[in-house]
């Protein structure tokens, strides 16, 4: 509670402007007090009645980290729906169980950190299901309804103050805290920034959270993006919350700054409000940034800002408004329906040969590692309900008519003296899963030490073995214990589910002469046995025991059998998101986990009706065509089996849609840190082999017609709508998409890309017309050549269908704009970053503040091509401002080269630049204009001059 303040202070005022009430507190405040404000836990200021404020509560799918809460479907799942409308009411409903944990528990912070609108432009990203789309409209589309939700309809206070993550360019969890996406301006505008820029200018966005990596050789805590673009785009002054000690790494891993002094004042200046830094712990902020003040590297009106902007959200929350008081509402009966409807709206029917709907008095076998399981992910809440697919469908069907085969093998540790591990039973632990609790729970997190270890004995205990893939295995007890190292070390069967930020319980089996050798992942070391127990060696490498593994029953035989007896065999496979691919780990591969294909090929050998169920954080490269059916659904939370079983009855349709392309193939993928999009021909805007399934796929119980395709265009907009009629027999939604395409554009633009799209619900018979005004600006692109949108006068066709792959209706329109016009390089020059193509570069940082260069990778060779260059009446000289060492090449529509130009010694930094010039013959007309690179050096830009 806070002390009672005299309500004549004017910043407790409610009639007084906003502006006028920060002024107000802020001349209020002392230096001392400003600078205690820097840091994510914010302390009170008791003199003035101002309580304790923190930054950050997670906020995803639901609330995160205190306890129980309504878990929806993972976030991947969530744009899966198509829904905008649904996804608001699920952030409505996370938003208003935040304000009634809050109203009990004060950790529980209004600052949401939520949600996550990074592109999902490569699957092999491990936070894959923290985002929501590949395309950066449906992301945007997505994420402006949950931050609304998040927000609240109250006209005048906001239930909560959503953040969005992560700016910017971030799709890599290998290195992610040093390595850099290299992001050409057209990439940059047309993809990384637009899903940003167009959930802020929606307007309920309280701020962003910079990324781990650098964009552009340069850290995104100290990017001059957050001035030159974010904070242009609303009059909102927006909070930039720090990651979770990302304020260091500009020193300690980065080595972009030599002092965190100076790290802490430029993070500062470039627009970062909060640091989220040393957890609890202020001291270390406080210091930093007083120290930075006494040297002069910002000044107390740079701190007045980061306040102000912090005040700005605090006052929107209604904190210092007393009639402002929402206590919320906590599982609800709305909330658990809503659980369920979302989980029913994120399932992908990909293939049916006419197997579902199944039958009501279908004989079911259920098998598969995920069969039984309602997995939760890192960013989850704990469960109040849960429902597995076996539990659904056991509701759905009667136990009698389903048979469940999970698919683990079950095996016996035998040690070099000949006896087996012995499991004792687990005394009484609490009924959750370690790690999903969250940080605020320590001793979970660390793991119990009041167990008793593993002994030896000789009668062993079967433990259900599962290997997840590139042989990480999980091994559970009768009791369904999972085996965990606790921080004592020894191994218990003390977890309810994988969890934690270090996962505790998985290992690895490593052959080793006769047997194999057992490594604990999470602290690298091998287990052994002692006379008090099992552990892990103290050292890696001390006395590791050796290991017989003696294999009592293989999970393929218990699937096969199953499935023999059944009608239908459903097939659950999928991931665990603690194991291979999450925050912190980027996957290897789409294949499945080879124990998974093994058990999806016995139950295909036994039964032909086979329906493949993924959950999955992300997807997979699995045929399809030997499968009877194939569902895919995120992780969906509470209600996931409920869902999956509903679908599978027909008592709902399916509807979810593809919010990323499946490839077919790794073979398909570009490198993880190759970013360019469009250079690379990255995701459905530009790829141009087959997809295993397109973007925007997703089949129904129904079908759908569509008509009618119109298109006008006006000067400022274009008005498109069409018909789409439910011609099949039973009720059912459509997600009816609209695409375009640049039919002769200058310059590489996507394939097909989403303009607009909408999800109907439709009776047999029953029509919709979707109609949709779209923007002039939806059809423009970023155009280097002079530095801004624009529109391209010409054709564009418009396509009309049920994925972007099925277009059903197309016309085509022609519209005005700006014509093409060769680049006037006497007049502007070449900025290096601004290419059409190149091949061997990357783009780095020109200074620490700002702009850009281009460099090749490792030093090596690269070039630049920049097409339709003007030269006008005539050129007699090029100059370049270069940095490092090494030689720009120049040459003409692929001719010789005429210019060379190195410095005649290397310059003294990275950031040292100096202009070189040389002749040239004279050039007159448009010309392409090759610049090699050949060593390290830097070119920020090229000139020529009469």
């Amino acid at each position: 509670m806070t002390a009672q303040t005299p309500p004549t202070l004017p910043f407790r005022d409610p009639q007084l402007p906003v502006a006028k009430r920060i002024d107000d507190l802020l001349s209020r405040l002392t230096l001392d007090e400003k600078t205690a404000f820097l840091h994510q836990f914010a302390p009170a200021v008791e003199r003035l009645g101002i309580g304790a404020f923190r930054t950050g509560q997670e906020a995803l799918h639901g609330v995160a980290w205190m306890g129980p809460a309504t878990v929806f479907p993972q976030a991947v799942g969530l744009g899966a729906t198509w829904n905008p409308e649904l996804v608001r009411r699920v952030g409505e409903a996370v938003s208003r169980e935040i304000r009634a944990m809050r109203a009990r528990d004060e950790r529980v912070g209004l600052n949401v950190w939520a949600p996550t609108v990074n592109l999902l432009r490569h699957p092999l990203w491990g936070r894959n299901e923290e985002g929501y789309s590949e395309d950066p409209r449906l992301t945007s589309a997505i994420a402006t309804a949950y931050t609304r939700g998040l927000r609240g309809d109250h006209p005048a206070y906001w239930r909560t103050a959503p953040v969005l993550k992560h700016w910017l360019a971030h799709n890599n969890e290998t290195d992610r805290a040093t390595s850099s996406s290299s992001v050409r301006p057209r990439v940059l505008h047309e993809y990384d920034l637009r899903a940003f820029r167009d959930t802020v200018e929606a307007g309920a966005v309280a701020g962003v959270m910079p990324a781990y990596n650098l964009v552009n050789g340069r850290p995104n805590h100290v990017s001059p993006y957050l001035r030159e673009h974010l904070r242009t785009w609303t009059e909102e002054e927006l909070l930039v919350c720090s990651d979770a000690g990302a304020p260091s790494n500009l020193v300690d891993c980065e080595h972009y700054f030599d002092t965190h002094e100076e790290a802490t004042a430029a993070a500062l200046r470039a627009g970062v409000d909060s640091f989220t830094d040393h957890g609890t712990d202020s001291s270390t902020i406080v210091a930093r940034v007083e120290a930075a003040v006494e040297q002069g590297l910002v000044t107390e009106a740079d701190l007045d800002t980061a306040v102000r902007r912090q005040l700005s959200v605090r006052f929107r929350l209604g904190e210092f408004d007393g009639e402002y008081d929402e206590t919320g509402a906590y599982d609800t009966a709305e909330h658990r329906a809503l659980a369920q409807e979302a989980a029913e709206q994120a399932i992908v029917l990909l293939k049916n040969d006419d197997v579902l709907p199944l039958a009501p008095r279908t004989r079911i076998a259920v098998v598969g590692l995920l069969a039984d399981e309602c997995k939760l992910d890192w960013y989850s809440g704990t469960l109040i309900h849960r429902s597995t697919p076996l539990e659904g469908l056991y509701e759905r069907f009667g136990a009698e008519r389903v048979e469940f085969a999970e698919g683990v093998d079950r095996v016996l540790l035998r040690t070099a003296g000949g006896s087996f591990l012995r499991v004792p039973p687990a005394p009484e632990v609490p009924d959750a899963a370690r790690g999903t609790e969250g940080a605020l729970d320590p001793a979970l997190l660390a793991g119990r030490t009041d167990l008793p270890p593993l002994t030896t004995a000789p009668e062993g205990t079967e433990l259900a073995l599962v290997d997840w893939g590139e042989g990480v295995l999980t091994l559970r007890a009768p009791d369904g214990r999972y085996l965990s190292v606790a921080e004592d070390g020894y191994l218990r069967a003390s977890a309810d589910q994988p969890g934690g930020w270090i996962v505790q319980e998985t290992f690895r089996l490593e052959p080793h002469e006769n047997g194999h050798l057992l490594r604990h992942m999470g602290t690298g070391r091998h287990v052994q046995v002692a006379a008090d127990g099992v552990k892990v060696a103290a050292a890696d490498g001390e006395d590791p025991e050796v290991f017989e593994l003696v294999v009592a029953a293989r999970g393929e035989d218990a699937v096969a059998e199953a499935a023999a007896r059944a009608d239908v065999v459903v097939v659950v496979a999928g991931n665990d998101p603690h194991i291979n691919g999450r925050e912190t780990e980027d996957r290897t591969t789409l294949r499945l986990p080879a124990q998974q294909e093994l058990l999806l090929r016995a139950a295909r050998a036994a039964n032909p009706n086979t329906v493949l169920v993924l959950v999955s954080a992300y997807p997979y490269a699995v045929d399809p065509a030997p499968l009877s059916a194939m569902l895919w659904t995120a992780h969906g939370g509470q209600a996931a089996g409920t869902a999956l079983a509903r679908v599978l009855a027909g008592d709902v349709s399916p509807a979810g849609r593809l919010p990323q392309t499946w490839y077919a193939d790794d073979a398909d993928l570009p490198p993880l840190l190759d970013y360019d999009v469009i250079g690379s021909r990255q995701t459905y805007l530009y790829f141009e082999g087959t997809p295993l399934f397109p973007f925007g796929h997703g089949l129904s119980y129904a079908a759908f017609a569509y008509g009618e395709l119109t298109a006008r265009a006006t000067s400022e907009s274009v008005r498109v709508s069409f018909s789409v009629t439910n011609t099949g027999a039973v009720t059912a939604d459509e997600v009816a998409q609209l695409y375009t395409r640049a039919v002769d554009p200058s310059v590489p633009r996507p394939r097909r890309e989403l303009v607009a799209h909408r999800r109907v619900t439709l009776a047999p018979g029953e029509s919709a017309e979707p109609a949709f005004e779209l923007p002039l600006s939806a059809f423009a692109f970023w155009d280097v050549r002079v530095g801004r949108w624009r529109v391209e006068p010409g054709p564009y066709e418009l396509l009309a269908g049920a994925s972007s792959e099925d277009v059903r209706l197309r016309t085509t329109i022609t519209l005005g704009g700006e014509p093409t016009a060769p680049r006037p390089v006497l007049e502007r020059g070449l900025n290096a970053e601004d290419f059409d193509e190149q091949r061997g570069t990357e783009i780095v940082d020109r200074g620490k503040v700002s702009g850009d260069a281009v460099t090749p990778r490792s030093g090596r060779t690269g070039e630049l091509l920049f097409r339709d260059c003007d030269f006008g009446d005539g050129t007699q000289e090029v100059s370049v401002e270069v940095a490092g060492s090494g030689t720009v090449e120049l040459s003409l529509d692929g001719g010789p080269v005429l210019a060379s130009l190195s410095p005649a010694a290397p310059t003294q930094g990275p950031y040292d630049y100096v202009t070189l010039r040389a002749p040239l013959p004279a050039v007159t007309g448009v010309h392409d204009v090759r610049l090699g690179l050949r060593g390290p050096v830097r070119l920020a830009r090229a000139g020529f001059s009469g």
